[in-house]
């Protein structure tokens, strides 16, 4: 079965890309920590976004959904018997560039967001790098705004316990 491609969907998803592609690129590369599979896994989810187009309803929420999308192609890479058996370790400086300025000096939180556990790396990651409103990660994560909440008080706790020298160090 052909997918349609008419004028206005293509659009759509021109735009879809154009405004969200790199944002995506960047969270599925986090979640994957592999360079080359965030980019199929950025293009499996515009695959998947154009084939579910009619499902977007609210254009104010495009983002998460797109998030939710992306977030759940990651999910289903990560499930494969092949990615479990390999090293999937990347290198900080192999992250496509954030589109704001870092204001760390060095590398050390986002290694020690990187290393929460996965639920909570996740709503980390979406809400404060990705500037995600609590109702947006809640929507993305298909979980309850008080249930994200309660994941990024016990990474915030976490992380202060982990960065609390560091961000003191007063060498």
């Amino acid at each position: 079965m052909q997918p349609d491609l008419t004028p206005d969907r293509q659009a759509v998803l021109e735009r879809l890309m154009t405004q969200y592609g790199s944002t995506l690129l960047r969270m599925c590369t986090l979640h994957l920590r592999d360079a080359a599979l965030a980019e199929d896994a950025v293009q499996d989810t515009f695959l998947k976004a154009y084939k579910r187009l009619d499902d977007l309803r609210d254009a104010s929420r495009e983002r998460s959904w797109l998030m939710s999308i992306a977030i759940n192609t990651c999910r289903d890479y990560l499930r494969t018997a092949w990615l479990r058996h390999t090293d999937r370790r990347i290198s900080l400086d192999l992250l496509p560039e954030p589109t704001c300025e870092s204001i760390w000096p060095d590398a050390t939180v986002i290694t020690e967001v990187m290393s929460l556990p996965h639920k909570l790396r996740e709503a980390v990651l979406l809400r404060y790098y990705q500037g995600m409103k609590l109702k947006e990660v809640a929507d993305a994560l298909h979980i309850s705004p008080s249930t994200v909440k309660q994941r990024l008080d016990r990474a915030n706790t976490i992380l202060h316990s982990r960065l609390e020298r560091w961000y003191f160090n007063e060498d």
